[in-house]
């Protein structure tokens, strides 16, 4: 399924723990239907190399609303229908 949510894009929380707050989208997960907000269901993992380490967990796609889109993507509208030039004339 194609998702309308895109990387750079800037979303609210609608449901969950994390409700209300808004930020910007780090990676977007297509196979999980998943998306990463900056600041947003911040996890911490440890490792034995780095320590603690914070990271964005994935959020559901259904739960996030679009606010802004990036300038770059957001696409002009297209005039639809036939120009009169391209229409036949019958005599």
């Amino acid at each position: 399924m194609k998702l309308k949510i895109r990387k750079g894009a800037t979303v609210q929380v609608v449901a969950g723990a994390e409700k209300g707050k808004k930020g910007t989208v780090l990676e977007v997960v297509p196979s999980k239907m998943g998306v990463r907000v900056q600041g947003i269901r911040v996890q911490t993992h440890y490792s034995k190399q780095d320590g603690l380490q914070k990271k964005e967990g994935l959020i559901h796609y259904s739960n996030l609303k679009l606010v802004d889109q990036p300038a770059a993507q957001a696409k002009a509208s297209k005039a639809k229908g036939k120009s009169a030039a391209t229409k036949k004339t019958t005599t």
